[in-house]
């Protein structure tokens, strides 16, 4: 692996190899270039140097290729039936975890196996739709317990993130699952405890710091993966020690809990609780990019920020240009410019606009609530 210094890799080359930050966060790969607003951001983040098997050149010969398979992407963001199938997906997996979770607590019963294969279902979705199951997800569903949406938002995100580290699809399932049932311990609890809007009492407060431990014994006790069970106990770990139970630190705390700690954090942030309103999904990202006293893995953050975007993907945003329109996928080359559809336009082929913001063209200007949609 060599390195390469961020000023001496050329303007819109191509590396023969993926280039990488570290050993686990993949920056590019080879169809990928080195555009200016790339290279720019990585010194905005402070990047001083790149790893890499390969060597920058001047082109990539698949590069048309890629562009044509860009632009039929496109085309497919303004598929409504795409939209609609991945909202029928996310609502029917969302009762499927509320029966999970009272099938947890009234009948006792809890297979990995038969969690594992639900848990492929999401991966293959979130790997073909991922862009629509986050929209999916902006939807309010009425639930009897926000644990069930709190884990199910929080699995995908989690998924997201993985699939960004290029996790092999196994450890993506064993993630999933994770991610799934991070929170059995909670449902243990009287529900008053998690669900109150109140000051909880001295012995409230204490059960609920206690809730990672009773689900590493729960889900030890149905003999899940060890890894599975770890990340149930560390999920609120924080690389700086000053999370629980065990007041872990940096490399003590497994992979999948440090991932799980950003995706339920960002799901926190961005969702309403019985006790706080939610923050839009642009200052819920900016929160977590200021990573204050360093309490996430500077890796994972940045592989949220890279898969979502600094304007998350289902965000409703004002735009330069006077209209209005939400988020609808990423762009890989700099978190700041997504694609956005435009409402109330529409391309010759009668399609809804989908444009790519940029720093010289339409950009946007601040986030939007739904209340301001109309």
């Amino acid at each position: 692996m060599k390195n390469y210094g961020i000023d001496s890799i050329p303007m819109g080359s191509f590396f023969s190899e993926p280039v990488y930050l570290d050993k686990n966060f993949i920056l590019t790969a080879p169809e990928v270039n080195f555009s200016q607003e790339l290279l720019k951001t990585l010194k905005i983040w402070e990047f001083k140097e790149v790893r890499s098997e390969g060597d920058p050149q001047e082109d990539y010969s698949g590069a048309e290729e890629i562009v044509q398979e860009a632009e039929g992407e496109k085309s497919l963001l303004s598929d409504g039936a795409e939209l609609r199938e991945a909202e029928k997906f996310y609502t029917d997996f969302l009762k499927y975890v509320e029966n999970l979770f009272t099938q947890m607590l009234t009948k006792k019963e809890l297979y990995f196996s038969q969690i594992s294969e639900r848990i492929k279902e999401l991966c293959d979705i979130i790997r073909d739709n991922r862009r629509h199951i986050l929209r999916a997800m902006k939807n309010d569903i009425e639930i009897k317990n926000y644990l069930a949406s709190h884990a199910l938002r929080s699995t995908i995100i989690a998924i997201i993130i993985g699939n960004y580290l290029k996790l092999p699809p196994y450890r993506l399932i064993e993630l999933g699952v994770a991610a799934l049932l991070h929170e059995a311990g909670m449902i243990q609890l009287p529900t008053h405890t998690y669900l109150s809007d109140r000051t909880l009492t001295p012995q409230e407060q204490k059960l609920i710091l206690s809730h990672p431990i009773y689900g590493f014994n729960l889900l030890k006790n149905y003999d899940f993966p060890l890894v599975v069970n770890l990340a149930a106990l560390e999920h609120h770990e924080r690389e700086n020690g000053t999370g629980y139970p065990q007041k872990l630190t940096g490399d003590k705390i497994s992979l999948y809990a440090k991932i799980i700690a950003v995706a339920c954090s960002y799901e926190a942030l961005t969702n309403s609780r019985p006790h706080k309103d939610a923050k839009d999904g642009y200052s819920g990202m900016l929160d977590l990019l200021k990573n204050e006293g360093k309490q996430y893995d500077d890796t994972v953050v940045k592989a949220l920020v890279f898969s979502l975007s600094i304007y998350p993907i289902g965000l409703y945003v004002l735009l330069s240009s006077g209209g209005k329109g939400q988020v609808v996928d990423v762009n890989p080359e700099n978190p700041k410019f997504p694609i956005v559809q435009v409402f109330g336009e529409l391309n010759p082929d009668g399609k809804n606009k989908v444009i790519e913001t940029s720093q010289e063209g339409v950009h946007i200007i601040r986030p939007l609530q739904k209340e301001e949609i109309a």
